[in-house]
């Protein structure tokens, strides 16, 4: 049988009785807990979405609610670039790579998942506020939708006024051309996010601009030796990128980035 088998996967190669039985062995670990589930009587369980006929206002408002929140997760990610720190820290982690000189080390998944912790780290006590006292209270029913919403709105609108530079924000409160708030309460989210954001935009390119003179000195340094030398045919990054990674490493750069981007949100 394993001759027969292997004729007909012959593009694989040959399947001799040692392949064969350790395709057996996971064939056998794939199929046990199926087989223990079933003769054990456990039920595995089924999960079914459908949709039928409202019978009472509550769950018309129950399915609006639903509505709603299929939708903010599908705003997800551009939600977490807009009101989080994401966007600072990226585009720091960016400058770092490109002032390195090596721009696909490290690849982008790392950049983005290392991005995305450092702002889980920075935005965790903003979470905790809205868990305790918007999400808690509303999964308790002590609340109701929209008070969970405005007080879920408030850790993100002080933690933004905190980044958020008088500038911008007077910037985009005159190009509203509403009426101008008198507490930070009243100020409305489409005002603060705009301003917000491009506070975080020139924050990251300051910080950036400070990670790339180091690094540009390396740079010059090794041209005007190559010079000098004579070697004007060889590339200077060549030359210059193992002094950076050295250097980088020997600072620890990537200890030193991570804090300094967490101290910057306090």
């Amino acid at each position: 049988m394993a001759r027969h088998i292997g004729r007909h996967l012959g593009g694989v190669g040959a399947l001799t009785p040692v392949v064969l039985g350790r395709l057996l062995i996971l064939l056998a670990l794939f199929t046990l807990p199926v087989i223990c589930h079933a003769q054990s009587g456990v039920a595995v369980p089924k999960i079914d979405i459908g949709v039928g006929q409202a019978k009472s206002p509550e769950e018309v408002s129950s399915s609006l609610q639903i509505l709603l929140i299929l939708t903010v997760l599908s705003l997800a990610p551009a939600l977490l670039v807009m009101v989080t720190s994401f966007t600072r820290i990226i585009i720091v982690l960016s400058f770092t790579r490109s002032a390195l000189g090596s721009p696909q080390v490290p690849p982008n998944s790392v950049l983005i998942g290392l991005a995305l912790f450092l702002t889980f780290f920075t935005m965790a006590p903003i979470w905790n506020q809205v868990n305790q006292n918007a999400l808690q209270p509303y999964m308790a029913h002590r609340i109701t939708f929209q008070q969970a919403t405005d007080t879920a709105v408030g850790p993100l609108k002080d933690f933004m006024l905190r980044q958020a530079r008088t500038k911008d924000v007077a910037l985009f409160i005159g190009l509203s051309k509403g009426p101008r708030p008198k507490t930070k309460d009243e100020l409305p989210m489409h005002v603060l996010i705009p301003a917000f954001l491009i506070s975080e935009l020139k924050t990251a390119f300051t910080i950036g601009f400070v990670i790339f003179v180091p690094f540009l000195v390396i740079d010059m340094v090794v041209s005007v030796t190559l010079m000098s030398m004579g070697m004007m045919m060889l590339p200077p990054v060549m030359i210059s990128l193992p002094f950076k990674i050295l250097l980088f490493v020997l600072v620890d750069g990537w200890h030193l980035i991570a804090r300094s981007l967490a101290l910057s949100f306090h």
